[in-house]
């Protein structure tokens, strides 16, 4: 398959966001220990940028999307308002996702012996950051 190129001018614009985004990821990482990875996605699966080591991220990104639709339609049933944020716990390990602005997320890997209210805490703040970055990027 053949991609077209984009022009330059909106590579260089789509590097630089790609780069704010890692370098969010990044900090998020250093600040919560037994981080594994992160990644941020548009709610519809497509990969934004991605930290993650031994997890396929565009997989992991239709996956969140998928995930999305779920808790997105689970809390309107509900009554619990607009999507916000989810937390799987399995074996080895926790899969958070948060809603980073109306059209992107962000989701996160961890080690099952994260802090729960540090991960959400530090995800939270960084999630915002993701949906304002994002925001003021035509």
């Amino acid at each position: 398959m053949r991609r077209a190129l984009k022009p330059r001018g909106e590579r260089r614009h789509s590097a630089a966001l790609e780069n704010a985004l890692l370098a969010e990821l990044r900090v998020l990482r250093q600040r919560v220990p037994h981080l594994a990875g992160g990644l941020v996605a548009s709610v519809d699966g497509l990969l934004l940028a991605h930290d993650t080591h031994g997890t396929e991220p565009d997989s992991l990104a239709a996956l969140t999307a998928a995930t999305l639709g779920v808790a997105r339609r689970l809390a309107e049933t509900t009554g619990q308002g607009d999507f916000r944020e989810s937390l799987v716990r399995g074996e080895h390990g926790y899969v958070a996702t948060y809603a980073a602005g109306p059209v992107c997320v962000l989701t996160l890997l961890s080690h099952p012996d994260v802090s729960v209210g540090r991960l959400h805490l530090e995800a939270r703040r960084s999630a915002q950051r993701l949906g304002e970055l994002l925001q003021s990027t035509p």
